[in-house]
């Protein structure tokens, strides 16, 4: 008779090991941008068990994992931290993942990660883009001063609404990616090791050539627009930028102050005033990064000038429409007043 062994639970600490060095690193190849993502949900929910269940993340075990855990992590995304929805599906999605590949390594609790993983998304509504009109861009934009500061932002500026580039791929842009000859473009490194050029104005060409004539000290490797250290600018810089930009403009334009913009917004502008020109949904598609044109048709939807127009080639029916009454039933009342 021969005697078998049960295999032996992985501890919970090797499986997060493994699964970022392993799965995502390894085996998927997924790019420091997702893997980052997958650390800062794996961090946050660890953050959240520690005071939850007053257990160290070292201390965890698959089996603690429950799905009252996690819901109570998700209801703290959402109420605590003020997460959208997005966000809290976007955690939920990387917890699954994990779980997911947990199960494989570790089968002797595969019922506790089943019962994890029958927790649903949440639907949301997707919102309207918002974009801002070619005066308000202008304003926002507005004139170069004579600060070292004040130059390299209005450039910031003026790449974001000329590539309609993400804020990522902005500041990872080096300046042996501009490519300033008869046909100027700047290479994108887009999400998910993704690249893309996107051809570039006659007048961003010539403020790239006058930023570079006034820094001498940028090389090929250097961030084309760095922080006063150097180093390329963080999200948080960019921000930070755009809202002194939106604040001076927004003496012009009221209406700029009651508006959320963030560095998308300019992203969805781009997309918009090239609907708008009448370029293709494939072209923007290509221009934006977009793997799909279905998320391009999205500003076909907040166009409502465009709408309108096409309203307008219609011819309305002449036809008298009888009204529709419903019989006094107290279903059907049920049903309305829902």
């Amino acid at each position: 008779m021969t005697n078998t062994v049960a295999p032996q639970s992985v501890s919970f600490a090797t499986l997060v090991q493994l699964f970022f060095t392993e799965y995502l690193m390894s085996q998927r190849a997924m790019s420091p941008c997702t893997i980052a993502s997958y650390r800062d949900s794996m961090m946050l929910f660890l953050d959240f068990t520690r005071t939850h269940i007053e257990r160290s993340p070292t201390e965890l075990n698959l089996s603690d994992i429950k799905p009252d855990l996690i819901l109570a992590f998700l209801d703290h995304l959402e109420q605590e931290r003020h997460n959208a929805v997005r966000s809290r599906n976007l955690r939920l999605a990387a917890l699954r993942t994990f779980l997911n590949f947990a199960g494989r390594r570790d089968v002797s609790h595969l019922q506790d990660i089943e019962q994890a993983l029958g927790i649903p998304m949440k639907h949301f509504e997707t919102p309207m883009l918002d974009y801002l009109s070619r005066e308000e861009m202008i304003a926002v934009l507005g004139l170069p001063g004579k600060t070292w500061t004040s130059k390299r932002d209005h450039l910031l500026l003026s790449m974001l609404y000329n590539t309609g580039a993400r804020v990522s791929e902005i500041i990872k842009v080096k300046v042996g990616d501009v490519i300033l000859n008869n046909s100027p473009f700047v290479h994108l490194h887009g999400k998910g090791r993704k690249q893309r050029t996107t051809p570039l104005w006659k007048s961003t060409v010539q403020e790239i050539r006058g930023w570079l004539q006034q820094n001498p000290v940028l090389v090929s490797g250097s961030a084309l627009l760095p922080n006063r250290y150097g180093n390329a600018m963080t999200r948080f810089n960019v921000s930070k930028r755009l809202k002194i930009a939106v604040d001076k403009a927004s003496k012009i334009y009221k209406d700029l102050s009651n508006k959320r913009i963030s560095p998308h917004t300019i992203r969805h502008t781009t997309a918009m005033h090239l609907l708008q020109s009448g370029v293709a949904f494939s072209v923007i598609a290509l221009w934006l990064g977009h793997e799909s044109t279905t998320t391009t048709h999205r500003y076909v939807e907040a166009n409502l000038a465009m709408k309108q127009a096409a309203l307008e080639r219609l011819q309305e029916p002449s036809v008298n429409m009888s009204r529709y009454s419903v019989q006094d039933d107290a279903l059907m009342q049920f049903l309305q007043a829902l």
